[in-house]
């Protein structure tokens, strides 16, 4: 595949995301909380309950359940050292306890096994680390599902209705008695 193949393939499943995106059920806000909740659950270090906790929280918190699950893959195999290592910094800064010792990303599995102290480290920091993002998310959603639902809806009543004739021109004009086809602005110039 050249690059400009993975260029159109990449924009082709991004359309398609938009697209799924713009259909979730509900209102701009519904889906931006689910959105936001997926987004900060994502910063904790929970990951084998990611899902399960942005989906209890989608529902107490009156989100879109399907948008929280999305925004959870805000952490993958890629992001998730990045996040924890900095969950660990922040929490470890926050609570002002020296910890066992300083970790590095080739040691995030060491990690886990440090014990409680650095457990509540890395809440803590993932819950810090998780408010700007979440509220980013929402801000966003909020925005895109609002702009793509009005693109939608606009497209979706100029296939219903009949073409508006824009311009200065009228065709009106012709029609009146004494009309020579030009507007009131054009009439004055001529």
């Amino acid at each position: 595949m050249n690059k400009e193949q993975e260029k159109a393939s990449f924009k082709e499943r991004f359309k398609g995301f938009l697209t799924h995106l713009r259909d979730l059920q509900g209102d701009p806000q519904y889906i931006a909380m689910g959105m936001a909740i997926g987004v900060f659950i994502a910063f904790t270090p929970t990951i084998p309950f990611h899902t399960v906790l942005a989906l209890c929280l989608a529902f107490i918190l009156k989100g879109s359940k399907p948008a929280a699950a999305i925004g959870v893959w805000l952490s993958n195999p890629v992001t998730i050292p990045v996040l924890y290592y900095g969950s660990f910094k922040i929490g470890r800064l926050l609570l002002r306890k020296p910890l066992p010792y300083d970790v590095h990303l080739e040691s995030i599995r060491a990690l886990f096994g440090l014990g409680l102290d650095v457990t509540l480290a890395m809440l803590l920091g993932g819950a810090i680390l998780g408010i700007i993002p979440a509220i980013i998310a929402y801000l966003a959603t909020y925005r895109i599902i609002g702009n793509l639902r009005k693109r939608s809806q606009r497209k979706k009543e100029g296939e219903d209705a009949e073409p508006e004739v824009t311009g200065q021109w009228s065709g009106a004009e012709c029609l009146k008695p004494g009309g020579n086809g030009r507007t009131k602005a054009e009439g004055k110039s001529a």
